[in-house]
């Protein structure tokens, strides 16, 4: 597949891409995890809908394994392109490269989401932006009940150590290991992901999440649209 044109960057908000990575085989599932059909949507709809109501500048939805089948079943809104990913099988960290080159120039960081957590909610992306334009870190990660999650929020100034990693855990090690994280407690249980059937059944039977958010951008709206620069500068261009 090719990928789609770019949408027109929003300025109204902070300079933040929104990377979902959906590039996977869905191999324990036996079939792609992306066009399950859940709560009257395809799952991988559900993550794209809720970043595209966030205060992201736009949204890169990176595609690999059967591709056009994928994205034959998406509607795209006005804030989201589609990436193709035709090194998927390298591992995830293949995806978040392609995600990272795919950003706007202008934006100063990129917030991480994976395509098979239907039940993450606008509101929990809005929060983990919150607490990172808000704050100086350069990293902010998502926090269910003690638990690492999604979104993550990285800096322009790391992309390039991150560009690096391999494999499926790489980048998930360099999380894990950034001097400068700000874990952001959402103060609910996590979203849930989908591997396996019962997993998928399990969500189907407990019904689609309560967004408070509304839909509406108006939690990160009101925050400054330049952040101090982090202690290690921009990266070069």
């Amino acid at each position: 597949m090719n990928s789609s044109p770019s949408p027109p960057i929003r300025p109204d908000v902070p300079p933040v891409s929104g990377i979902i990575l959906a590039a996977g085989t869905s191999a324990r599932l036996g079939r792609p995890k992306q066009t399950l059909e859940l709560w009257g949507k395809p799952v991988l709809q559900h993550v794209i809908d809720a970043a595209a109501k966030a205060s992201l500048r736009e949204v890169i939805v990176v595609l690999g394994h059967r591709a056009a089948e994928i994205a034959g079943v998406l509607e795209l809104p006005p804030e989201a392109r589609a990436v193709h990913n035709p090194d998927f099988d390298a591992g995830q960290s293949t995806s978040l490269r392609a995600g990272l080159d795919a950003c706007d120039r202008a934006c100063e960081a990129a917030a991480v989401l994976v395509g098979d957590q239907p039940g993450l909610t606008t509101e929990m992306i809005d929060k983990v932006i919150r607490a990172y334009v808000m704050g100086d870190a350069q990293v902010a990660r998502a926090m269910f009940e003690g638990a690492p999650g999604h979104p993550v929020i990285v800096d322009r100034a790391l992309w390039s150590a991150w560009r690096t990693v391999a494999g499926d855990n790489g980048w998930r090690d360099l999380v894990a290991s950034a001097p400068q994280r700000l874990d952001v407690d959402l103060g609910m249980p996590p979203p849930g992901d989908i591997d396996t059937p019962e997993q998928f059944e399990a969500l189907l039977s407990a019904g689609p999440p309560r967004d408070r958010s509304g839909g509406a951008r108006t939690a990160t709206n009101r925050l400054p649209l330049v952040r101090e620069p982090s202690p290690q500068g921009p990266e070069p261009a």
